[in-house]
């Protein structure tokens, strides 16, 4: 059984207590691999290897390290099958999602930045009467950057690369549920010319090490997604020790559906923003509003596509819905079908684990459900909607605004006055109108409220990992 290793000064090691814990295949239930048990010293260690390799790193050119940035994007191309492969297995996405979208999406985002630090230069202001004004930017130094299991390389790669790109030396902490990506991502870095230090991987459980990475002298930035339970504990700790941090943390998405839009295209997008990845996205839409006219064709019509959902093993170029990343979490998704029950929720399809092995879970709809129900209001993340009509454009809006979250939203409607009003209206950090998910990577992405703090994308993430001077000439 393959043991996954820590990645510290440019080398594959052991957790130092020589402990590890399991590593399960989603679709099977089955340990597959072993993850190390880190703990406070491997982190220690990798913040060392940091620390000592940010001068030389810091002093490289921007040409350079946009260089290696892409050799690692042509890597994860080269080794494209076993990535895509490995992300399936170990996350329990189907394996046309990691074909598709989670290792693509990481080349690009490795050479998005690479290409991105070679335009990235400070502004320059001036007046007269008031000199000459110009901006420069530096690297702020190691920074953290914590990735959470539904994206695994997707996301551990939007993170590492502008900071690697801004001249920062890197300490990542992977999520001990889905580790294998980044890992086989590390023996990669030193094939294409990483120098030692530069990018350490630390695995393991996040209370064991997490402290240590979020409050050490060293460590300038923290870049964090996931959970907003865990996300306001490194918001603590980092801002006690005056570091830098963004958090990219739940969402509980509204998708508003107006009666004008086009009914298929709305339709067949709103499928996908339900339950791709089996709803383990954080930019799914999980409260669905349909203008009470075409409240009860749309749910008719979603209802049939559902139950054609094919699920099944990931590996199977054929199926549609995976399994959930791990037991706990299949537990938590059940937990709140009785919940739903309890406040009146009528289940229209689905509600119940899948009779299979591993940690399926069966698509489900619900309605007849409040908006303030604790349905409505905490985040499942997992193959779980509400629908729910309405009749007024203000009454949707409240409704959509009225949870702590506000990541993203959704609206669709031909008229573009009105979407362009209710977009305005809604309380997140991105609205999409007439579609889901379309990202232009120089865009900011982030939540408002308890979604987050920060900003991440383009120049938004490089003045993030930078230090920022500005410098003023009297040229009178």
């Amino acid at each position: 059984m393959e043991k996954i290793q820590n990645f510290i000064n440019g080398e594959l090691t052991p957790p130092r207590n020589g402990k590890y814990i399991d590593n399960y295949n989603p679709s099977t239930g089955e340990v597959y691999s072993l993850v190390p048990d880190s703990e406070e010293q491997d982190a220690l260690d990798a913040i060392a290897a940091a620390k000592a390799a940010f001068p030389a790193w810091k002093k490289t050119t921007k040409e350079e390290r946009a260089t290696i940035l892409r050799k690692l994007a042509n890597l994860i191309r080269d080794n494209f099958e076993e990535f895509v492969i490995a992300e399936s297995r170990d996350n329990g996405k189907p394996v046309k999602v990691s074909e598709h979208v989670d290792i693509p999406r990481s080349s690009k985002n490795l050479e998005y930045y690479a290409d991105e630090i070679l335009k990235f230069e400070g502004e320059k202001f001036s007046d007269e009467g008031m000199g000459e004004n110009y901006l420069e930017y530096y690297p702020i130094g190691p920074v953290v950057s914590i990735s959470p299991w539904n994206l695994p390389l997707y996301l551990f790669t939007w993170k590492i690369a502008p900071a690697l790109a801004a001249g920062n030396t890197v300490v990542a902490k992977p999520s001990e549920v889905t580790p294998m990506t980044a890992y086989m991502f590390t023996k990669l870095c030193n094939e294409a010319g990483l120098p030692p230090g530069v990018l350490n991987v630390i695995h393991g459980l996040g209370h064991k090490v997490g402290d240590t990475l979020t409050t050490h002298k060293d460590i300038k930035a923290v870049s964090f997604t996931g959970s907003t339970a865990t996300g306001k504990v490194i918001a603590k700790n980092a801002g006690a020790h005056m570091k830098k941090y963004s958090l990219e943390m739940g969402g509980k998405n509204p998708n508003i559906i107006f009666a004008d839009c086009d009914f298929d295209e709305a339709l067949s997008v709103t499928m996908r923003s339900s339950f791709a990845n089996q709803g383990q996205i954080c930019l799914c839409g999980s409260r669905i509003f349909i203008e009470r006219s075409i409240y009860e064709k749309f749910k008719e019509a979603m209802l049939v596509k559902t139950k054609k959902l094919r699920q099944g093993d990931p590996l199977e170029a054929s199926t549609q819905q995976g399994a959930v990343v791990s037991e706990p979490h299949m537990n938590k998704i059940i937990s709140f079908f009785d919940i739903a029950k309890k406040e009146g929720g009528n289940i229209l399809i689905g509600g119940k684990r899948a009779d299979r092995p591993g940690y399926f879970i069966e698509p489900t709809i619900i309605e007849n459900l409040d908006s303030s129900c604790r349905t409505n209001q905490e985040e499942i993340f997992g193959p779980v909607v509400t629908i729910t009509p309405f009749d007024k454009e203000d009454e949707v809006v409240e409704w959509a605004n009225s949870t702590e979250y506000g990541l993203s939203g959704s609206v669709w409607t031909k008229d573009l006055t009105k979407a362009k009003r209710v977009a305005s209206a809604i309380d997140s950090g991105v609205v999409w109108v007439n579609t889901w998910l379309m990202r232009d990577l120089r865009t900011p992405f982030g939540g408002m409220k308890e979604s987050g703090r920060g900003r991440e994308g383009g120049t938004y993430a490089l003045k993030f990992y930078s230090d920022v001077k500005n410098i003023c000439i009297n040229n009178n």
